[in-house]
């Protein structure tokens, strides 16, 4: 792996020392050139130039669309066993028999796991701005089953319609008897589906950084090019930040695959800058991804459902509840949207649908509902941004290419 490092640092070398005896001399104008490249493709954006950006995003969905079906075609045996193992699937999904009840668990459970590994992945990313798909779905999700397994005092909800909507089960149980053991067991699915879709999206910085070594080239990510810097001015970083990240990124390059298990298993801001650190020194792959998927599936998650479980357990959100009505002058105002929800909560989870319900029950639902609408939207937003600009990207290399051949 070192001798590959080295190879990659030489051939990095001598196509620089080409390039500066050859075309571009004036590496100062190169480094303006893209700098106000970039600029120019950062000011392609809806709320600027929407005619254009609309028009940037469509052609870029068609060369995409040309690119896959190219690649699809290239790998039409796979393909084709592809298509066979589906209609093998579609077949025993449709035709009656005694497996269908097995057909149905499966599907349910198919479903369900591929909803949180999505959600993940989405976290990775950030969701287009950078706000966690935790704080939006998974972690409601653990809150409303911790409550509701107080109020319960059992987490075995019948199902349905339990994931969708949660009612405590007729039978009778014992006060008190609800344990840690048994929510964190009732959430463990969803959970370490969501930590595994994490990981995943932790890949593309990694082949990124690895695709860009190997061949010497050096790709238009800001985020790599700031970790190249890094590199550079190792030994003057003095800011908080930089010694911060060089602290990643030297646990990751000595330590391996335990370096990589610790930066994954904490909440860690920094981390995409491990999965370019391994990328960028060949780490192997499933040494990389086997530690990312250990660290965010199993370890960190059952971190973060144990925060969430025992902050909103029965007593620490009276407590809470308790609190806030405290607050001088506005204490009450703010209490009572948070008590009306918690009874409407308790009315639901037991079967009183037909019950009185106080006005204001859903107020915070409200809220949260508007709040993940806002979020969706502007992922999409960003979706449509970020193509156009790379339509734009695709053009100013063409350029570049036809000045370099006049």
């Amino acid at each position: 792996m070192a001798e590959n490092g080295t190879d990659c640092d030489q051939r990095r070398i001598r196509m620089s020392k080409e390039q500066h005896n050859g075309n571009f001399t004036d590496s100062s104008m190169l480094s303006e050139r893209k700098r106000r490249e970039r600029e120019e493709r950062l000011n392609i954006v809806l709320w600027k130039k929407p005619l254009v950006t609309l028009q940037y995003f469509c052609l870029e969905t068609l060369i995409n669309l040309k690119e896959w079906t190219i690649k699809l075609w290239r790998r039409r045996g796979v393909l084709v066993c592809v298509l066979l193992a589906l209609a093998v699937l579609t077949a025993m999904y449709y035709i009656e028999g005694a497996h269908q009840q097995y057909v149905r668990y499966v599907e349910k459970k198919f479903f369900w796991c591929a909803y949180w590994v999505g959600l993940g992945i989405l976290s990775s990313v950030g969701l287009g701005t950078g706000l966690h798909t935790f704080l939006l779905y998974l972690g409601p999700h653990i809150a409303s089953v911790t409550l509701a397994a107080y109020e319960c005092n059992s987490v075995n909800f019948p199902e349905p319609p339990y994931p969708d909507q949660i009612i405590c089960p007729d039978e009778e149980t014992t006060q008190g008897s609800i344990s840690l053991w048994a929510i964190i067991s009732k959430v463990r699915l969803e959970a370490c589906m969501w930590g595994a879709g994490t990981a995943i999206g932790e890949l593309p910085p990694y082949f990124m950084a690895r695709a860009a070594r190997l061949s010497g080239a050096e790709p238009d990510d800001e985020e790599y090019q700031e970790f190249e810097e890094m590199l550079e001015h190792a030994e003057t970083a003095q800011d908080f930040a930089s010694r911060a990240k060089l602290a990643v990124q030297n646990l990751v390059q000595k330590v391996g695959f335990f370096g990589i298990l610790a930066c994954a298993s904490i909440p860690n801001p920094l981390f995409d800058l491990a999965g370019i650190t391994c990328g960028h020194f060949l780490v192997p792959f499933w040494t990389f991804f086997g530690a990312t998927l250990i660290g965010k599936a199993v370890i960190k998650m059952h971190i973060q459902k144990l925060f969430v479980i025992i902050t909103f357990s029965k007593h620490i959100v009276e407590q809470m509840v308790a609190l806030i009505g405290a607050i001088p002058s506005i204490g009450p105002s703010l209490q009572k949207p948070f008590q009306e929800y918690l009874e409407a909560q308790r009315i639901k989870l037991h079967h009183k649908s037909d019950s009185a319900v106080p006005q204001g029950e859903n107020w915070l639902s409200w809220m949260f509902e508007k709040l993940v609408i806002v979020m969706v939207c502007y992922f999409i937003l960003s979706i449509i941004n970020s193509m156009a600009q790379s339509y734009a990207k695709r053009l100013q290399q063409k350029m570049y290419s036809e000045e370099k051949t006049k």
